[in-house]
């Protein structure tokens, strides 16, 4: 089940949750500890199996018409159930519903790491499209790579 949260404490407590199960992709304590403090902030969507979070999505603004996806995270023995397609889809319904054109997100370029490279697939599989690599925008081992969509 996909529910959106509203409350800054609960959805701080799923990002923790969550992302602390999933320290291979988010190893760096600082840049976790700033995902779970930011994300109070932004729009929230929890993925729930028998009432208990196993992953979730968040949204900002990046521009008057366009937001991102900041952060997502699904437990690694949920991968491949379409947990994580489910969440894309509801956020994309709620930045459409909500007056939004355009969706983006960023990760690591295909072809540096196999576990990013699933993660690329992933999101070209949910309707992303190649939009531009940042080769330097995070470091020279993470070159950044941008998928958009339209959501019009």
């Amino acid at each position: 089940m996909i529910r959106q949260i509203t409350d800054r404490n609960e959805k701080s407590k799923i990002a923790r949750n969550v992302l602390e199960a999933l320290k291979e992709w988010f190893e760096v304590e600082e840049n976790r500890e700033k995902y779970i403090r930011d994300c109070a902030e932004w729009i929230f969507f929890a993925a729930e199996e028998d009432g208990k979070p196993v992953g979730f999505l968040c949204l900002r603004e990046t521009g008057k018409d366009t937001v991102e996806i900041a952060v997502m995270g699904l437990k690694k023995e949920y991968h491949r159930q379409g947990i994580g397609r489910s969440l894309v889809e509801q956020a994309k319904e709620t930045a459409r519903d909500t007056g939004y054109s355009f969706m983006q997100v960023k990760t690591v370029q295909a072809g540096m790491y196999e576990d990013y490279d699933k993660t690329n697939l992933f999101y070209t599989g949910c309707g992303f499209k190649y939009f531009e690599v940042f080769p330097l925008l995070w470091d020279e081992a993470n070159p950044c790579q941008v998928y958009v969509m339209s959501l019009r």
